[in-house]
C-alpha cells in the first residue's frame, strides 16, 4: 500500500527521542541515535496533534517553529494516537513492548480500556484497582532509568493529569510539576533547563489537538492556537541558557474527516456480523471477533472497506512490525484479531463514541498526514 507509511525501526521513532536526548546529556547507558547537540539540560515540549504535514503546510501561521523544519521527520508509530504515543516516548518503547496499543483496547476481565481515564469503554467504571496501569505496563519508563542515572527528570503537563492511569503507565519515576497554563508551562521547562544539571524536563500542550479535533486541522481556531505556540517557543527559544537544547516534537498528525461519509459499525450488516468487540478508534479499529468468525469477519471487512482503508489479521500487523519489533505474549490478546485502519479522511463510527466518531478532525492511521511528526531542535 503505498499510502501506507511503516513504523520507523532506524532509531529516528519517538521511542528513540527520550533516550537520545539523555545520551546527549552523556548519561550512561543511553545512546543518541538521533543526533542532538551535546547539552547539560534538556527538554522536550510535546505538542499534541501538530503534524509535520500540518506545520509545513501552515509555515505562515508559525513563522518562527516553521524555520526550524531543518532535519527530517520522525515516526509516532502504531497506532497515531495520543496514549499510545504518550507511553511510547514515555518507555523508550514500541506498543508491542509497552501495551498501550490503541485509545481502546482488549483488557483480562473482557471488556475495553479506555486508557485516558482509564476505566472501562462499556461503563466507564475505574479500572485503576482491578487492572492497576503498573500491572498492565509493567516495564521501566525512561524516567525511572535516568532518575536512577542522578538526572534531575521532570514533567510540566496539566494539573489534572496527577495521578492518572495515564501518568502512572507512561510517566512515572519524574517529579510531577502541574501546570494550567502557557504561563507555568514555560516557566517550568526554564527552570529544568537553568538547573545545575544534568536535568531532562518533558512538557506537553494540547491546545492545538483539541481544536484540531472540534474545528479540523488548518480551521481558523486551530491556525490561531498554532500562532500561539509559536509565540510559546520563540519566548522560550529567547530564554533558552547555554548549553540547553530544547526539542519540539508532537505524539501524531491529524486529516480532516467528514463524519457524513463514515463508514457505520452498528447499523452496516456486514460490519457487524461476527464481531464480539469493537475498539481502537475510528481511523484505526481494533475488531474482535467470536470465535471461528475470524476468516468470515477478515473477509467481509475487506470487501465493505475496499481501497478506502486496509484490513488484515492481527497476526499479519504484528508480522509486519506495525507494533514494533517485538511483541510481548501479555499484549497479544489486547491486540484485535482483525485491524482496519483507513487512508485520505474516512472513518469507521461507531454507537459507542459519540462524541469520537463526529469530530472533524482524526488521527489513528498510518498516512504520512498522521505518521510523521515534526523534530525542530534549538540551542546545544
Amino acid at each position: 500500500m503505498d499510502w501506507i507509511v511503516a513504523p520507523d525501526g532506524n532509531g529516528r521513532a519517538l521511542p528513540d527521542v527520550l533516550p537520545s536526548l539523555l545520551g546527549s546529556l552523556g548519561v550512561a547507558g543511553f545512546t543518541d541515535t538521533i543526533g542532538f547537540p551535546e547539552c547539560r539540560n534538556a527538554a522536550v515540549l510535546l505538542v499534541d496533534g501538530l503534524g509535520h504535514d500540518l506545520l509545513r503546510d501552515h509555515a505562515e501561521d508559525a513563522p518562527f517553529l516553521a524555520s526550524l523544519l531543518t532535519r527530517p521527520p520522525l515516526t509516532a508509530g502504531f497506532p497515531t494516537t495520543t496514549v499510545t504515543s504518550l507511553t511510547s516516548l514515555g518507555t523508550g518503547r514500541c506498543a508491542g513492548e509497552h501495551g498501550i496499543v490503541g485509545y481502546t483496547f482488549a483488557e483480562p476481565s473482557g471488556g475495553l480500556l479506555h486508557p485516558l481515564s482509564w476505566s472501562s469503554r462499556g461503563d466507564r467504571r475505574s479500572l485503576l484497582e482491578r487492572w492497576p496501569p503498573e500491572q498492565a505496563q509493567p516495564m521501566s519508563t525512561v524516567f525511572d532509568r535516568a532518575a536512577a542515572a542522578g538526572v534531575d527528570v521532570r514533567t510540566a503537563v496539566p494539573a489534572e493529569f496527577e495521578g492518572s492511569g495515564l501518568t502512572r503507565a507512561a510517566m512515572r519515576g519524574a517529579e510531577f510539576r502541574g501546570q494550567r497554563a502557557f504561563g507555568d508551562l514555560a516557566a517550568e521547562m526554564l527552570v529544568a533547563l537553568n538547573a545545575d544539571g544534568p536535568a531532562l524536563c518533558y512538557g506537553y500542550h494540547g491546545h492545538l489537538d483539541l481544536l484540531g479535533h472540534v474545528h479540523g486541522p488548518g480551521s481558523l481556531p486551530w491556525r490561531l492556537q498554532l500562532t500561539q505556540l509559536d509565540g510559546l517557543v520563540a519566548m522560550l527559544a529567547d530564554r533558552l541558557p547555554p548549553g540547553a537544547v530544547l526539542a519540539v516534537i508532537a505524539d501524531h498528525g491529524m486529516v480532516e474527516a467528514d463524519p457524513a461519509t463514515a463508514f457505520d459499525a452498528d447499523t452496516d450488516p456486514a460490519l457487524r456480523e461476527g464481531v464480539r468487540m469493537l475498539g481502537g478508534e475510528a481511523r484505526a479499529r481494533h475488531v474482535y471477533v467470536e470465535p471461528g468468525a475470524l476468516g468470515d469477519v477478515l473477509a467481509a471487512w475487506q470487501e465493505r472497506i475496499g481501497d478506502q482503508g486496509l484490513v488484515l489479521t492481527g497476526e499479519q500487523a504484528i508480522d509486519e512490525g506495525w507494533f514494533g519489533p517485538v511483541v510481548v505474549d501479555a499484549v497479544r490478546p489486547r491486540i484485535g484479531d482483525v485491524l482496519a485502519v483507513m487512508r485520505d479522511s474516512e472513518v469507521i463510527r461507531s454507537v459507542a463514541e459519540p462524541g469520537e466518531a463526529a469530530l472533524r478532525g482524526q488521527h489513528g492511521s498510518l498516512t504520512a498526514a498522521e505518521q510523521l511528526i515534526p523534530l525542530l531542535v534549538l540551542g546545544g
